[in-house]
Order: structure tokens, then sequence, then C-alpha cells
């Protein structure tokens, strides 16, 4: 039958029990298959259709002609697999089947004893039970065991690397003293916070012995994380060696370079700035510098990487913005040590900071082999931050607001998603503005209108990644002195940006930016005496989004956005794109798997106790599999 473009077969069965129709869609050659007087069996879903009943794109086989009723099929729970216009789920299902008449020759690689004692089943069992399960007990235990399976391999991974820092790698034990700390304290012009001195505690404790430091410093935004980078660094010069801090950006690397800079003048310790804008002649200068020991302390982005950047005593190396950086990045970082003679060998210590917390579940997965300090106190002064979300019909009043303090004085930003963006923005509540297509705000659109607009007469300047750095450099200096009232940005000023007259920011399209994002642009303000305002202007066309604006206009502490991200981005961007190679986990869920997370990284740390290295002969097939599954994600190729 045709109903238009679409042909359908139908057929009708009859048994003694009644009648159900069959209908099939886009099968025309059924015609040739299934005729008038055939004996069928079907399977499939069964729908009334008004006063019968029908099924749709049944499974069936014909069956033979006289003869006894074949005996029924057993009821059982057959899989469903995700199917496409070519592979059907039963098709997917048969060779499914085919495939486990091999599972029995599947090697297993844990002990019987440890399977026993934790009730797993063998791992041909697990594939058994998870494809072709006898009942709902065997689903979950075939799912239990590769759940535990993925994330013991997880842990065993994190303990694996960990052992082998500390077990094999030796670095340079600094020298601390009292007249040592009073000297690095002088050129802070406060006193540090609570938080900040017990971590100074914790990364001094790290720095004097000769087990290669592996910290995570994780602070809120403005909790005063680069007091300790600092401190670390400088314990490190002073103890006649070098250090580097390496930013995931220019623009960021050279607000650390000049900060520093500030910080240590009229010092005797030399600073350089390494990024990729450093070329030719001066490249060449600082790298032989590098390599000489002339220049103490480098601040940098990647470039520091490169197989040409050479250290003669390379202590400290310090990563700013952990989540912007992959594991092979920190390892590549701990090669880099130098020295001469017996310190030939040394690797650098390694800090790795965050203002982005790291719930507690991500932490002891993916971060288990950092130990982990977290500044929970905001230096006195910090100004709390009032966030408002606003929608389309409030753009025009918003930015009225932002004319009221300037003209009190204060500055402003303007944070937008690109720098090239529509050129209908629909700021200050033009006729696009209620409007869910607006065109996407760039920075160039959105300064011209405010400067023709809203912020008429106010002196206004752009700023992204695509300045040359002078450039970049001189619009900060002018907005830091004053002599700008708003910048109008892309997000380069998401972090390290200190100008404590800033006290209002405006973010368009508030619903693209993620959480931790949005919460990293929203310290960029509150680091003066004055109320600070952030004003979210978005338009969130899914729950997701709109659960994200709201929370963030709930709450300002970072750890507790940091727990809702996790739980609103779930478990499968874990690893998150930064980390190269990295794999989601394919069975285990972390918020549905806590437990057995807490089992495999108890069972995992007791493994490695034992086995440092998984180097017995029966643990060949563990650390294969282990290999192959996170080898690339944990950068554990030095290891295996």
């Amino acid at each position: 039958m045709f109903f238009g473009r679409r042909p359908r077969f139908e057929v009708v069965l009859v048994d003694e029990t009644g009648r159900v129709d069959l209908v099939w869609f886009n099968q025309n050659y059924l015609k040739t298959r299934i005729h008038a007087g055939s004996r069928l069996r079907v399977q499939g879903e069964l729908k009334r259709r008004g006063h019968k009943l029908q099924i749709a794109n049944a499974r069936w086989e014909v069956l033979p002609e006289g003869g006894e009723e074949p005996p029924g099929r057993r009821e059982r729970l057959r899989p469903v697999y995700p199917a496409s216009e070519r592979v059907k789920s039963w098709e997917i299902e048969a060779a499914m089947g085919e495939a486990l008449g091999a599972a029995s020759q599947i090697e297993e690689h844990l002990p019987e004893p440890f399977r026993k004692e934790r009730n797993l089943p063998t791992l041909a069992e697990a594939y058994r039970m998870m494809h072709r399960p006898e009942d709902e007990e065997e689903v979950a235990a075939g799912r239990r065991r590769l759940a535990y399976d993925e994330l013991l391999m997880l842990q065993l991974g994190v303990f694996l690397k960990r052992a082998h820092l500390r077990g094999s790698l030796r670095a340079p034990a600094l020298n601390w003293s009292e007249a040592i700390d009073a000297h690095i304290r002088a050129r802070f012009a406060f006193a540090f916070t609570g938080a900040q001195e017990r971590v100074i505690g914790e990364v001094v404790k790290d720095l004097t012995g000769q087990v290669p430091t592996n910290r995570l410093v994780q602070g809120d935004v403005g909790s005063g994380k680069t007091v300790i980078a600092l401190y670390s660094m400088l314990l490190a010069v002073a103890s006649g060696h070098q250090a580097a801090l390496m930013a995931p950006t220019e623009i960021l690397a050279e607000q650390h370079y000049g900060s520093i800079r500030r910080l240590l003048e009229g010092s005797k310790v030399r600073v350089a700035l390494l990024t990729g804008a450093v070329t030719g002649a001066d490249r060449e200068a600082m790298l032989g510098g590098l390599e000489r020991g002339e220049i103490d302390l480098v601040v940098g982005t990647h470039a520091l990487l490169t197989e040409s950047v050479r250290f003669r005593s390379l202590a400290v190396a310090v990563i700013d913005e952990q989540h912007r950086f992959g594991v092979h990045q920190r390892a590549r970082l701990r090669v880099k040590g130098g020295g001469e003679g017996d310190d030939a060998a040394s690797t650098p210590h390694v800090i790795v900071m965050t203002a982005t917390p790291i719930p507690r579940t991500m932490g002891i997965t993916l971060f288990g082999d950092l130990d982990i300090s977290t500044i929970d106190e905001l230096p006195p002064g910090r100004t709390p931050i009032e966030t408002r979300v606003v929608g389309p019909a409030g753009r025009a009043e918003a930015y009225a607001f932002v004319r009221e303090r300037l003209e009190a004085g204060e500055q402003a930003y303007v944070v937008v998603p690109t720098i090239d963006g529509g050129e209908s923005s629909g700021v200050g509540g033009g006729e696009d503005s209620g409007r869910s297509e607006r065109a996407l705000a760039g920075v160039r659109s959105v300064l011209k209108e405010l400067e023709g607009g809203p912020l008429e007469g106010r002196h206004l300047a752009a700023l992204h990644g695509r300045l040359k750095r002078e450039t970049r450099e001189h619009v900060m200096e002018r907005f830091r002195s004053g002599k700008i009232d708003c910048l109008v940005a892309t997000t380069v000023i998401e972090v390290g940006v200190d100008v404590p007259n800033a006290t209002v920011m405006v973010v368009e399209h508030a619903d693209r930016f993620g959480l931790a994002q949005l919460h990293q642009l929203r310290g960029r303000v509150g680091r003066g005496g004055a109320r600070s305002y952030c004003i979210l202007l978005g338009e969130p066309t899914t729950p997701d989004a709109s659960e994200r604006l709201k929370v963030l206009g709930e709450t300002t502490d970072g750890f507790v956005l940091a727990e809702k991200d996790f739980e609103l981005r779930g478990p499968g961007e874990l690893f998150g794109t930064r980390q190269a190679g990295a794999s989601p986990l394919r069975v285990a869920d972390l918020m549905r798997d806590r437990e057995l997370l807490a089992m495999a990284r108890r069972d995992a740390k007791a493994w490695i106790q034992r086995s440092p290295a998984l180097a017995k002969p029966e643990e060949r097939t563990l650390l294969r599999r282990l290999l192959r599954a996170y080898g690339e994600t944990l950068g554990l190729g030095d290891v295996g």
C-alpha cells in the first residue's frame, strides 16, 4: 500500500486466539517473502489502534508448513542496541551472540580470591550478563563488575603515577629559614590570611624535601593563590635555583609578569617573559640566559615546553589554571630540571593552581596523584558581589545602571563571546532585543553601539586576543590608571586581571558560557572596597542554561558552584577537552557509583603499595589493559 511517498506492507495474522494487524514501513520487498497462507511467528510491541491490535515493524520468521507447532520461545530479557538505518538492533544482537561464543577466551586480570571477596563475577561472565542476562540481578551484577573495572583501572593509574613520581624521581631540596621567610614576606605589602599561612606551610614542607612536589593549590577567585606561587618560586631562587610560571594565554602571562616585576622592583631577582611573541635575537638571548642560569624566574606560556628551552637548574615549576592544560604538559615540565653532577637527573617540584575548585569526586578520580591544598578564605577588604540575571527586556536598564556607576567614578567590564559578532546585538533594547535569534554579540559591534548609545561620552576601549602585545599592555595600563572607564572584552580578562576600581561587569549572552567560566569572569569585580555587581544578560533556551544562571545568581561560593557544575555536566565530561586522549567512562557513573569508586580507590591504593610498578608476571594483563585504557589520559608513558 502507498501513502504519499512512504510505502507500507500490511499483513493480517490470525490464530485460535484472534487477530493482529502487522505493518512494515519502507520494506516493500516483503511482498516477495511473505504470502497469504504463510505460517509466521512474529515479535514486537503490541499497540491498540481503534478496536484492532497492531504491531509495527515486527521481527518475523516463516514457520515450516504442517507438522507440530514449534515450542514457544522462553521469555527472556533482551538488549536493545542503538540502531541505525543500515544496522538494526536485532542484527547487532545477533552479532553479539556470535561474539559471546568466544567470551570464555577472555583473559581474567583479577585474581580469583580478590574477585570472590568483593562478590565480582569473572570478566567473561560479566560480558555475558550484560548481553544475555538470565534475570535483572544478572544485569546489575554484570554492570557492577564492568563499572568497578573502569574505576579500578583509573585509580590504579593514579596511584601508579604517584608511586613512580615519589619512588624513582628526585627534586632539589630547597633551603628555608626564618631569615629567608622574612626576606620573601617583605616583598608583600600585606599580611597573609590564615588560609594562605596554612598552605604556605604545606608547600614549604614539600619543597624542602627531595620527593618531587606534586601539589594542587585550589582557591576561589581572588583568594590569593599568586602569593603561594611567588613565595614558592622565590624560595627556589633563594636556594640558588631557577623557577618558572606557565600560564595558558599570553595575556595572563603578561599580567603575571607585570605584577611580579612590580613586587620584585629593586631586588636582584632576574625575571623574564617568554611567549610565542618573543622571536629572533630576543628569543635566542633569553634561551641562552636560561641555560646559563642568568635568568632566575621566567614567566611564559606553552612556549616554555618547547625542546629549545633548557634550564641550568629548574627547581620549581608553577602551572596556573591547571584545567587549561593536559597531563602531558605537566609531564613535559618535569624533564626540564637541568642540573649538573649529582643533580643531573633531578626533576622540578610542580605546583598547579586553579581558581576553578575541583569537585571532591573529580579530585580523587582524575587528580588523585596530586596533594590538594585549599585556600578557603578571602583576603580582607574583598566585597560581596551582587549578581543579577537579566533578560532581553532589561537590557536598556542594565546599561543605564552601568552608566550610573561610571559617572560615580567607578569602572566596568562588558564581556562578549566573540571578537566579530553580528551587527544586530540589541544593546540598549533595540528591536531585536526580545528575539531569541538575536545575532551573537562581538567586541567591535558592542563597542560601537555603546559608544553611540548608552555609554556615549565615556572612555571605552576593546581588549581581545588578536591585538598585539604592546597594544594589550597599553590598554590594560590605561584601564588600571582610570583613563578608560569601560573595557569591552572577550574572555581574555577571565583570570589575572586585578583592577580594584572596577565594580560592575556585564556579560553578554551569559547563557553561552559555562558555570565555572562565568564565576571566573565575575571574580574580576569585587576587588576593592566598593560594592560590586555582575549583570548576566541572557536568554537561555535549555533547562541546563537556565539552571546555570539561576545557581550563579544565588551563590558566589566557588566550591558550591563546582559541585553544581559537576552535577549539571555529569560524569561524561569528567576529563574535559584539555586532557589530551581522554576517554569518558563508558559504564561507570561517578554520581551513581560513588561507593564503588571509594572501594576501587581503597583497593588500588593497597595494590600499588604491594606492587608499586605492577611488574609481577601475573599482573602483565592488568598493566597492559591499564595502559591501553588510561595510559594516555593519565600520562603514564614514563611509568609503563
